[in-house]
Parts: C-alpha cells; structure tokens; sequence
C-alpha cells in the first residue's frame, strides 16, 4: 500500500504531488484480543445481553498501539451507532446503559482473571 500511495502521480499540467510520512500503524491481528474477547462473551452472557460478535475492520485505531506493544486489546466497546465519522454519524442512547454495564461486567471478569489469558 505504502509503495502504491508513493507512486501516485498528478495529471494535472503545472501541479505537483507530495507524499511525507508512511504507515505507523500496525495491525491487530485477533490473537491479541482472543482471550479478552473470550471475557467479553462471558460478561455478555452473565448479564442475560447478546453474544458480542467478533468483526474484522478494514482501519485503524489507538488499539493498535497497544496490541503492538503486546497488550491484549479489544476495540469496539464504544457507544451503538452508525455512520462513523460521518455527517449522518450518531449514537443510539437507548443502548449506552447496556454497553456501561457490559464494560463494568468486563472489567470484573479481567480483575478476577489476571492475568488475562491470550
């Protein structure tokens, strides 16, 4: 992708394209989440809420950071809503005290699982 991004040329008479900096991201791949999301599903199912289900985005986020540096991590535990950095973007409030309790839930599970299993 980097060498694709730097091969990029304007056609545009009189104009020129610059390209600085590069791919500082890495990714986050799912063995990093595997054991928290294993928590995640737990916590779900204690507190009667739907099964979370994993997804794979094309994007980045801070977690890959700190799935880089080893950390597991999940992404995603957010707000329901749609539209994502979007005009139409939103949030659906109805669902934030379930996804509150879900991460209180998750965060029990992780205290009473240290350390938490990858």
């Amino acid at each position: 992708m980097d060498l694709e991004i730097r091969e990029l040329r304007t056609s545009v008479d009189g104009t020129s394209l610059g390209i600085a900096g590069g791919m500082h991201r890495a990714p986050m791949p799912t063995s990093v989440s595997r054991g928290l999301f294993t928590l995640a599903r737990s916590a779900a199912g204690s507190l009667g809420l739907p099964e979370p289900s994993g997804v794979s985005v094309g994007g980045a986020s801070d977690g890959n950071f700190t799935a880089a540096a080893g950390c597991p991590t999940l992404d995603g535990l957010g707000a329901v809503g749609d539209g994502a950095h979007a005009e139409g973007e939103h949030v659906l409030v109805a669902a934030l005290p379930e996804r509150a309790a879900l991460l209180r839930q998750l965060i029990d599970e992780i205290r009473l699982a240290a350390p938490i299993p990858l």
